[in-house]
């Protein structure tokens, strides 16, 4: 049983994805991820690998996300219990197989969607990630018509499954995010 890395990861999503809006988002769950495997004494290189793929089927796939990843991903070598944890991510929204519950699970479960809340305000911060305060956050959260898309009743479900607090959670988030800023292009002068 090998561990799946991130070079790995990112070759094999390159093989089934081509729009350029995925591979950020999956290069910003894969930095919430190596900060999620740094609070919970992980493997941050697998934990970012896991984020890096969780949306391996997404853009071939979309109306099925989450029920071709196995296919795509067994022959390439990943270990069933890594498709298993990938697709648990959909788990009650687009597959029943698999629920969270190892901490690398609920971590990409929570946070999925948040990534995308403090991606988006980033960009419109002049400073982007750099300073971003969880307080400032929470406040664009709370705003609904912020980031309209990300679902907060999912992200609250998650954070919930993880038995922390939103604002730890989204402090990690933006860590991770903060540490990959410019493969993410969120660093401003």
């Amino acid at each position: 049983m090998s561990t799946l890395s991130l070079e790995k990861a990112k070759e094999i999503l390159a093989k089934h994805t081509t729009e350029e809006h995925l591979f950020t988002h999956a290069a910003a769950v894969s930095a919430a991820m190596e900060a999620m495997a740094g609070h919970f004494g992980g493997d941050p290189g697998h934990w970012a690998a896991i984020g890096w793929l969780h949306d391996v089927d997404y853009e071939k796939y979309p109306e099925e996300h989450c029920r071709h990843v196995r296919e795509l991903l067994a022959p390439e070598g990943v270990d069933e219990e890594d498709i298993v944890s990938i697709i648990s991510h959909g788990y009650g929204l687009v597959t029943d197989e698999k629920e969270p519950t190892t901490d690398m699970e609920k971590s990409l479960f929570a946070v999925d969607e948040l990534t995308g809340i403090v991606h988006a305000y980033a960009l419109m911060r002049p400073e982007g990630m750099k300073g971003m305060e969880v307080k400032s956050l929470k406040k664009k959260f709370k705003d609904k018509r912020f980031a309209a898309k990300c679902d907060r009743e999912l992200i609250q479900k998650g954070v919930e499954g993880l038995g922390l607090d939103l604002g730890v959670v989204m402090e990690l988030c933006v860590q991770g995010m903060q540490a990959h800023e410019a493969e993410l292009n969120l660093g401003k002068d």
